[in-house]
């Protein structure tokens, strides 16, 4: 589909909001704008898969603009009551979207609504002072809300939600993938059923499925591919390069290195990858700003995020958390440690770059054991990824580079212990994540050499894990002095000073105090721990199947006896009888008698 002017495509668009998208350099709709803005506006129920950066922002924030200007004029809208809700799965997204609402509300036309961003990370309280002063439109995420509507019952959200207009749950399958199923489900209890609503998202799962048809009337489903039916932005070019795992960092160096990126996303597997990688970078990258941002940082992310949008020439280290949503014009390159636990958010992740129709690029390094996810991932995600190797930059790796920069790493470690802890949780976190992957089969744990990636780390030993054999030991290529650890100190002295007394402790009397004493359990590996919960599960289902086998064929002893009328009236009759001898209107031998005891 064509991208189209937006007063030929929608001639019934009021001019105020026609200003406010001309302003913003809109001039022209997408072909997802295009398709869902008709569609909200004749109040229908729309269901609207999309690549990421299409511009499905403003295909629910025009309308909706539209529906309230239009309820208006019917009658002036309440200043106490919620007309529209939009539900995003994390507080990043939903602050862009009220970033953009509000620049929308600037016009004279339009800014009497009063808009209102509902998220976690800040005390409810003032949430609630918001709503009481004028909520029109709601921007939210779904715990926020619930708690809101469920548990405020002196707000009495559910009655000012009673002539909302429209609902939009943005990016629905990440909201389910999360899991908010249940919150949604609860949300949709207090909602009024005569609405419009909105699912927004670049994939289709079957959880997303059964929420259409749980919160959905009769929905008009659109789906807008590009043309060449990949499911990422047709000006996005997707790599990958085979390396081997001792050299994953010192590639991913390089090629940092060999760029003048002014806008870049790293992804890790976990957030303690995220917080180690931010600590040793930043002295091998000293020309780029590094900037850490994951799902833990509670207090830390909005700041961090603006940071990184106003910054040049600067990475931002994170998890899948900036996978969706996150909308910044000027990143050019998305690199990943490893492929995403989920193969749908490889699509997400890549989708950050190469937006409203810009250049950009990603790059995906794999380890010789894992060649056969990119042909998986063509199949399964429609993501096509090019050797790197085949285009004109080679970086090559030197016994002399891995040698400096091995050492580098283990010098940020003696130096400060925080850093040393923060590797060895990094690792270990890492490989539990990858324990858990949904292409297990492809992917598998005990292919991994566990000593190459300890090394490409930069770690000083191996961790204790159940997981580490004696071939990993032998992989890993650690200092080549001997190192007494205990005397490696925290640079933070407060933690250091009550280090040095539990190391005084543990020497008196071999045990290392902690503040909770715990049970001493054999570990095991995560492997085989979820070897033993499939097993568990599938006696489970037998022990099933064999109960209903048995009730099927009348062989089931502990069936209840049905209980006939004629027992209930006996029952009832001695029932009788008990409260008239307790209230001495019988006596004890007419008692006796009706109850035939002989004496």
């Amino acid at each position: 589909m064509v991208n189209k002017a937006w007063n030929k495509v929608t001639p019934t668009l009021s001019i105020p909001v026609l200003n406010c998208i001309t302003k913003q350099g809109f001039n022209v709709m997408t072909p997802i704008q295009a398709a869902v803005i008709p569609l909200l506006l004749s109040c229908k129920d729309v269901v609207a898969e999309a690549v990421t950066g299409s511009g499905k922002t403003l295909a629910f924030v025009v309308p909706m603009l539209e529906m309230l200007m239009k309820k208006e004029r019917e009658s002036p809208l309440r200043k106490k009551l919620v007309y529209s809700i939009i539900i995003s799965p994390t507080r990043e997204l939903a602050t862009q979207i009220f970033e953009v609402i509000k620049q929308f509300l600037l016009e004279p036309e339009l800014c009497h609504f009063s808009l209102c961003c509902l998220v976690g990370g800040r005390p409810v309280e003032s949430d609630i002072e918001n709503i009481e002063k004028g909520a029109q439109i709601v921007v939210c995420t779904p715990g926020r809300l619930q708690d809101l509507l469920a548990e405020r019952k002196h707000l009495n959200l559910p009655g000012r939600v009673r002539e909302m207009e429209l609902l939009i749950l943005d990016e629905a399958d990440r909201l389910l993938d999360l899991g908010f199923n249940a919150t949604l489900s609860t949300i949709l209890q207090y909602l009024p059923r005569q609405r419009r609503t909105g699912l927004f998202s670049a994939t289709q799962t079957k959880e997303l499925q059964d929420l259409v048809r749980a919160g959905l009337r009769n929905p008009v489903l659109i789906s807008v591919r590009e043309k060449s039916s990949i499911s990422t932005p047709i000006a996005l070019e997707n790599y990958y390069i085979i390396v081997e795992p001792q050299d994953k960092f010192l590639f991913l160096l390089n090629f940092i290195r060999n760029r003048q990126m002014m806008k870049g996303l790293f992804f890790l597997p976990t957030c303690a990858c995220v917080d180690y990688w931010a600590d040793v970078l930043p002295v091998f990258l000293p020309d780029l700003k590094i900037f850490a941002i994951h799902g833990k940082m509670k207090q830390k992310r909005g700041k961090i995020l603006d940071k990184f949008r106003e910054a040049e020439s600067t990475i931002l280290l994170c998890t899948d958390l900036m996978a969706r949503g996150l909308d910044i014009p000027e990143v050019e390159w998305v690199l990943q440690w490893e492929p995403p636990t989920n193969p749908a958010a490889l699509v997400h992740r890549v989708g950050r770059t190469a937006r409203g129709g810009a250049a950009g690029c990603s790059l995906l390094p794999l380890l010789p054991t894992e060649d056969t996810y990119v042909p998986f991932i063509k199949s399964n995600q429609k993501v096509e990824l090019q050797d790197w190797k085949q285009s004109s930059d080679q970086i090559k790796i030197s016994d002399k580079l891995r040698h400096k920069v091995l050492t580098i790493l283990h010098d940020q470690q003696r130096k400060d212990r925080t850093i040393l802890d923060k590797g060895m949780r990094a690792f270990v976190s890492h490989i539990r994540a990858y324990s858990k992957h949904e292409c297990n089969i492809l992917l598998q744990l005990k292919e991994l050499p566990l000593g190459h990636i300890a090394t490409s780390y930069g770690l000083l030993k191996l961790p204790l894990m159940p997981e580490i054999r004696e071939e990993h030991k032998t992989q890993f290529i650690g200092p080549n002095d001997e190192i007494d650890f205990n005397s490696i100190s925290y640079r933070d002295k407060q933690k250091e000073t009550s280090r040095l007394q539990k190391l005084q402790e543990y020497k008196k009397t071999g045990i290392w105090p902690s503040k909770k004493k715990k049970k001493m359990v054999k570990t095991q590996a995560w492997e085989q721990t979820k070897q033993i919960k499939q097993e568990k599960k599938e006696k489970r289902t037998q022990r099933k199947e064999i109960k209903k086998k048995m009730i099927a064929e009348g062989r089931n002893n502990k069936k209840r006896k049905t209980v006939t009328q004629e027992e209930l009236q006996d029952l009832a009759a001695d029932v009788a009888l008990l409260k008239k001898l307790k209230k001495r209107k019988i006596s004890d031998d007419q008692f006796d008698k009706a109850f035939n005891v002989d004496k």
